[in-house]
């Protein structure tokens, strides 16, 4: 059983490794920290930190630092979530209202968590079965070249270039393509974008053979994006930032690269992450059941999707990681997105 006073001499080992890096002595804790006793009796505590495996010597004579049953201890018992400063809220309000669509949205979302926690940010984008299709817009970029806006209830915007049939016979001008546009709305709007495709089947017997052949480009563009739209799909920011703290991990940075790569992989993690009272859920170390993970903590949020589902935002770093700071940006981000999301 830890004591109160070990307990806080945990959370002061925790918080001055992270701060500098340096493993942290007796006598530090003394220095910096206001406990009233002498360097000798913050040893015996830090022997029975050491003893029930909460902390470590990284070398012979060296100080202590945390290990992930520590770190796991700081997070669930000691870690005090700071609040973001005003300037911080107001950065990502304005920031994330400046979005064009959901897609940029989500995209500012992961640019703007990295640069708040000097992690990795991911985003989990939203698959929206239920989604309407708002318009349908064609663009004609040449002679030969389309291109295919999708614009859904939801209030994403998917555009494909399509290339168009080279015969003379099969080409439309300027107002063959007003028509066709006119068409495909008039199928297209306001249904699921599930039933595109049966959609455009139907209208392709009412059209000339040059609108059907420009229509069979636009049908399948239109095919992909939906295809696309059922895949479950992680945004990536701030990768960059793990070279910045390489030396938090002994062996290379290689195999957490590799790890966040499987996308299929991180998002099957990422959902089975249960959110706790905060709203937040946190595996540490060696508790991240992912090759190439023990040496990361991920730390996973939710915000709720235009549609109603929830999914998941968080930042993956090495588990010196700053978790009160990264806590308290990661659910205002998620807090301020569902907000931003519903009110769209």
């Amino acid at each position: 059983m830890v004591s109160e006073r070990g307990l806080d001499v945990l959370r002061a080992i925790v918080q001055d490794y992270v701060a500098s890096r340096e493993p942290v002595g007796s006598k530090t804790i003394v220095d910096r920290h206001s406990f009233g006793v002498s360097a000798a009796t913050i040893r015996n505590d830090m022997a029975a930190l050491e003893e029930d495996g909460l902390i470590a010597a990284p070398h012979t004579s060296s100080g202590r630092v945390p290990t992930d049953k520590g770190y796991r201890m700081f997070v669930d018992h000691l870690a005090e979530v700071r609040a973001l400063s005003t300037a911080q809220r107001i950065a990502i309000r304005t920031f994330l209202e400046e979005g064009a669509d959901l897609d940029d949205v989500l995209a500012r979302t992961v640019r703007m968590l990295s640069q708040l926690t000097n992690q990795v940010a991911l985003v989990q984008v939203p698959v929206v079965p239920r989604s309407y299709v708002r318009h349908v817009e064609l663009v004609g970029l040449s002679g030969t070249r389309l291109l295919v806006v999708l614009i859904t209830d939801a209030g994403r915007v998917d555009q494909r270039v399509v290339e168009l049939p080279q015969g003379d016979q099969e080409r439309l001008d300027e107002a063959g393509h007003a028509e066709l546009r006119a068409r495909i709305n008039g199928a297209l709007v306001g249904r699921l974008i599930s039933e595109v495709g049966t959609a455009l089947a139907a209208l392709a017997d009412e059209l000339p053979a040059a609108g059907r052949a420009v229509l069979e480009r636009v049908a399948a563009a239109l095919a992909a994006t939906v295809d696309d739209r059922r895949q479950d799909r992680l945004l990536l920011a701030g990768t960059a930032n793990l070279a910045r703290t390489e030396r938090d991990f002994p062996g290379s940075i290689l195999p957490v690269l590799e790890a966040i790569e499987e996308q299929v992989v991180m998002l099957r993690l990422f959902r089975e992450m249960e959110l706790d009272e905060r709203g937040v859920s946190i595996s540490i170390g060696r508790e991240n059941p992912l090759v190439g993970l023990a040496e990361t903590s991920i730390l996973a949020g939710g915000y709720r999707s235009s549609a109603g589902e929830v999914a998941r935002i968080g930042v993956l770093g090495p588990t010196r990681m700053d978790y009160s700071q990264n806590i308290a940006a990661v659910r205002a981000v998620a807090r301020y997105l569902s907000k931003l999301l519903g009110e769209e």
